[in-house]
């Protein structure tokens, strides 16, 4: 039976958004959560992951861009790491610094493994940064060789499915983004989820939107999530984070995935 994986982002991000993550995941609101390694507060909040339902999937949310790198990255990062606009620019124009991003990369897989005591069951970047080329082969690399039996979050998707749900827009370059991601995995030896969803502004009503996101799901249907709650320096999206915890603490959601024939949270 296809099953839904709801996974809540940016984990460590803020004490208070790693409170609410993992509240979510106790209540069987969410059943998977992607961890920002790179984060100050990483080792931590990782302990509020202790005591977890074993069905909650704990993955490495891989941080390229806008936080402080765990290592040197002179030609990259100087005192912080680029924008998400600036690193694809660097892609498509082959100018990323390879060495720097790998030993980075590596970096983040070993801050995860040293606080969780395991590999992650999954992996992805933050702002998708995972699946810009160049960038996408140390990933996989890194993951075949440390979490041999992790999956990895690719944003393909039929196009009917995406012109089903909202921001479709978003849906599509996020897609055209990852597109052969999936097939690099799979030489790597590494899944990936079916079909995916959960694109939006940021703004509009996520009571509303929520729904939607569920319609013609895959195999394995994945929709990211971004719950939190208090302010945090340069957050752009603090409220929107208040928003979906609050949506996600009140709706049925086993109950709305059943009724579109996946299983959650088990």
């Amino acid at each position: 039976m296809p099953r839904l994986i709801l996974c809540a982002d940016d984990f460590a991000f803020s004490r208070r958004t790693s409170e609410t993550i993992a509240a979510l995941a106790h209540a069987g609101k969410i059943n998977a959560i992607s961890c920002m390694a790179v984060m100050p507060g990483w080792p931590g909040d990782s302990l509020l992951l202790a005591g977890l339902p074993r069905h909650v999937q704990i993955g490495l949310h891989l941080t390229l861009t806008g936080e402080v790198p765990l290592t040197r990255m002179p030609e990259m990062a100087r005192d912080r790491l680029p924008t998400i606009e600036t690193l694809r620019w660097m892609a498509i124009h082959g100018q990323l610094p390879l060495n720097e991003i790998a030993a980075e990369v590596g970096a983040q897989f070993d801050a995860f493994i040293a606080a969780m005591g395991r590999p992650p069951a999954f992996v992805d970047g933050h702002q998708h940064s995972h699946a810009l080329p160049d960038i996408r082969d140390i990933v996989l690399a890194e993951t075949a060789s440390l979490a041999p039996r992790a999956w990895v979050r690719t944003c393909r998707d039929r196009l009917p499915a995406m012109l089903a749900r909202p921001f479709a827009g978003k849906a599509i370059g996020g897609a055209w983004h990852s597109r052969g991601l999936r097939r690099a995995a799979a030489r790597h030896g590494l899944s990936t989820n079916d079909s995916f969803a959960g694109h939006y502004d940021f703004v509009g009503d996520y009571r509303q939107l929520f729904p939607r996101f569920l319609r013609s799901p895959g195999k394995v249907h994945l929709v990211m999530c971004h719950p939190g709650a208090g302010v945090r320096a340069g957050d752009d999206i603090a409220d929107a984070r208040s928003r979906e915890a609050d949506v996600l603490r009140n709706w049925p959601i086993a109950d709305m995935a059943r009724a579109r024939g996946l299983t959650f949270p088990a």
